[in-house]
């Protein structure tokens, strides 16, 4: 260990162990003790666990009836980055998690780049050391990201219990996120050029859906790119919500998480985000289907037009079924107050 301050978590095994120490420990270890398998298994690993007074790095190792087990645990340790004041609208807390309502413009983690003025920063300073750690340290479980731009909600764990649960459920896709979004065209299930773009098609509620692969882009590394050979499985469904012709207000929710995925899809589709100046290209809403004004501001929006609007999920220790909205930030309602009073 790393002389680090550590406290030692001693466990008596029961009748009937499990036949390996990892999953003995995963079934013996209090719930207090905030220690998740993957913690266990770690731990395992650096030398942390003995038995009987031995140290035991193998996972498989046997135990019987009254063995005397005892972890060490470096206590959480402060994180290098640095707690800053910056105000945050949350809609939710309790000891295991915090339920955010993402700005535009605020980046999630620390990074080169921006090593400051992140999610993190400021979930530092609203926590004010009340934080009983991830992974060791005393920082934010980041399960899930939304890019700088795009607005909306974020769960972030406050322990290792809930890091592990969270990560579960979105490693299982039984998180349910939509995300609204205003995108170019309006995806129509009639659309003959549609139905030839490989990996769309449409499902019974006019439900558009787009299944490829996606991989980093091959000379572009902040980019994504659509595949169908390689990368990582991805699935997105969308729905018109309302239609303005030239643009449409979008219902997006996600089979699987990946990168950009909604972005990148939709461009795929040939329907790309309003503002997305990296996966809408160049197209542009023409004045003469809605107006010299309302074209102009819609082809001047400053950001993709993507809003994560609600989050539902189980919660990892109590088990209760959490769901949240977020309305849409002002600069998309004020876009859709001037659609619907053209469209009027």
């Amino acid at each position: 260990m790393s002389g680090l301050s550590s406290k030692i978590v001693s466990v008596r095994i029961g009748p009937d162990p499990a036949p390996r120490l990892d999953k003995a420990l995963a079934r013996e270890v209090p719930e207090e003790a905030s220690l998740s398998r993957s913690r266990l298994a770690r731990l395992i690993v650096e030398g942390a666990v003995r038995v009987n007074g031995a140290v035991v790095t193998d996972a498989k190792a046997k135990l019987v009836e009254d063995d005397l087990v005892e972890i060490t645990v470096e206590e959480a340790v402060d994180v290098e980055t640095r707690p800053e004041n910056i105000p945050l609208e949350i809609l939710h807390e309790d000891d295991d998690l915090i339920v955010v309502n993402k700005p535009v413009g605020m980046v999630v983690h620390p990074a080169p780049g921006t090593p400051s003025g992140t999610l993190v920063n400021a979930l530092l300073h609203h926590f004010g050391g009340n934080l009983s750690g991830v992974g060791g340290e005393k920082r934010p479980g980041i399960v899930h990201r939304i890019d700088k731009d795009t607005s909306g909600l974020l769960v972030v764990a406050k322990s290792d219990r809930a890091h592990h649960g969270l990560a579960a459920q979105f490693e299982k896709h039984t998180v349910d996120r939509h995300y609204l979004a205003i995108c170019h065209g309006e995806p129509d299930p009639s659309d003959p050029r549609l139905r030839g773009v490989r990996g769309v098609s449409f499902e019974a509620g006019n439900i558009l859906k787009i299944t490829t692969q996606l991989a980093r882009h091959k000379t572009d590394r902040q980019r994504q790119a659509v595949l169908f050979n390689g990368g990582r499985h991805a699935v997105t469904r969308a729905r018109v919500e309302e239609g303005f012709g030239a643009v449409a207000l979008i219902n997006c929710w996600l089979e699987t998480g990946r990168t950009h995925q909604i972005r990148v899809h939709m461009s795929h589709a040939g329907h790309a985000l309003v503002g997305d100046q990296t996966y809408g290209g160049r197209r542009k809403v023409s004045a003469k289907d809605l107006g010299d004004a309302l074209a102009a501001e819609l082809n001047a929006f400053p950001r993709q037009a993507l809003h994560a609007a609600t989050l539902g999920f189980l919660h990892p220790v109590s088990g209760d079924t959490l769901s949240f909205s977020a309305p849409l930030p002002d600069d998309m309602a004020q876009i859709l107050d001037k659609l619907r009073k053209t469209a009027g």
